[in-house]
């Protein structure tokens, strides 16, 4: 949705690469910078801000229903929007609502209503000792992802899955702007983005440094270069100090 009272905001990739050049100062100056370049160095922006910005992407219950294949490849795959998976669901374990022979559909069956006249302390301790318990014997499913490769295992016996079966998968995924058209228009992007299609105009000028030109007027590809480089250097020291989340095992 645009934000109000802006015109010209950026909400697709042509309206975004339009904007980065003309804070570059198209149509005024000529940007040497070709359509490719521009656009790879808006996908080198995308990348930066999915890694490390805590906008770049967002937290999922990813869920996925079996196939036979699944089955015989020992893996899953997941789609291409996925950047980091975390943990899987357990289907069976000791809490499980399918299970009528499980300890919390008995209980709410049975014992919940009592509840509702007092305390529950004591129903609160018990489903965490339960929990302990089930993590100290059972403990958490192994599973092993990469990006690139998009593969899920589960270090597991297959045999207690079938085809069909739904698991739920603890993921993140990135916020893509052609769904998400308000990333376009986020300020440290658009300005991340301008500093790398400036470091690429300045790169392209750097082999005519001291051409002169009709006029008088000379090549200033190395300022150009030099200027967007610093620029680079200072979005991303703001962005691991002002928009990354802190690293979990460092939080003491």
């Amino acid at each position: 949705m645009p934000l109000p009272g802006l015109v010209n905001q950026p909400n697709d990739r042509p309206s975004f690469t339009a904007y980065c050049k003309r804070r570059l100062g198209y149509p005024v100056i000529e940007i040497e910078v070709s359509d490719e370049q521009v656009n790879d160095r808006v996908n080198d922006a995308l990348m930066y801000y999915w890694d490390y910005h805590f906008e770049g992407t967002f937290h999922t219950y990813f869920k996925y229903q079996l196939t036979p294949t699944d089955m015989t490849n020992r893996y899953i795959t997941l789609p291409n929007n996925i950047i980091g998976a975390v943990q899987m669901f357990e289907s069976g374990d000791a809490f499980n609502m399918t299970n009528i022979f499980n300890f919390r559909y008995q209980f709410s069956l049975n014992d919940l209503y009592p509840l509702t006249q007092g305390s529950i302390l004591t129903y609160w301790m018990t489903m965490q000792y339960l929990e302990y318990l089930e993590q100290l014997f059972v403990g958490k499913q192994p599973i092993r992802y990469n990006r690139y490769d998009n593969k899920f295992y589960i270090d597991t016996d297959w045999t207690r899955f079938t085809p069909g079966d739904w698991l739920i998968i603890d993921a993140y995924q990135v916020v893509d702007p052609t769904v998400y058209t308000d990333a376009w228009h986020d300020r440290w992007l658009l300005q991340y983005a301008t500093a790398l299609i400036k470091r690429q105009w300045g790169e392209n000028l750097k082999k005519y440094q001291g051409t002169q030109l009709i006029g008088g007027v000379t090549w200033s590809g190395q300022q150009i270069y030099d200027e967007a480089v610093q620029e680079i250097a200072d979005l991303e020291h703001d962005m691991i100090h002002s928009y990354s989340l802190p690293v979990t095992d460092m939080i003491g």
